[in-house]
């Protein structure tokens, strides 16, 4: 199995109703747009939420970081990529978000997601089922 899944990339124009009154992104779009990077990482692998349920787990957000670097605008156009690095013991997902438009970095950062049976009990580790299908 490979340490690292593939990268996937989402674009999209950063709207008005993301921004505060300055036209400025508000900071907590950009986990946001992080999640918008992850559910197109995960149905481009064939595991997405409802896929993960089928095989009996859920998975929750243990741990969510996001380094600000360059503010996105109104206007702008972005694009979110983001990668799986790690399993055990939970997924992490990387990400970063370029602003394209001004040819900048705007944030990076990464999710930890916790897998559980269907009955809510946390697992040690993410199940080999879901990891085959992310990191082929």
């Amino acid at each position: 199995m490979n340490e690292v899944s593939p990268i996937v990339r989402v674009r999209a124009i950063v709207p008005f109703h993301d921004c505060d009154p300055l036209q400025v992104v508000w900071h907590g779009r950009y986990l946001e747009y992080f999640e918008l990077a992850r559910t197109e990482l995960f149905q481009d692998r064939g595991v997405d939420i409802p896929r993960i349920r089928d095989l009996g787990f859920r998975m929750y957000v243990a741990d969510a970081r996001c380094r600000y670097m360059f503010p996105l605008t109104y206007g702008d156009e972005m694009e979110v990529t983001a990668k799986a690095v790690a399993w055990k013991p939970m997924l992490r997902i990387v990400y970063s978000i370029r602003n394209l438009t001004k040819s900048r970095r705007s944030a990076r950062g990464f999710t930890a997601l916790a897998t559980t049976d269907s009955s809510g009990r946390l697992l040690p580790e993410t199940p080999n089922a879901i990891m085959e299908r992310i990191f082929i």
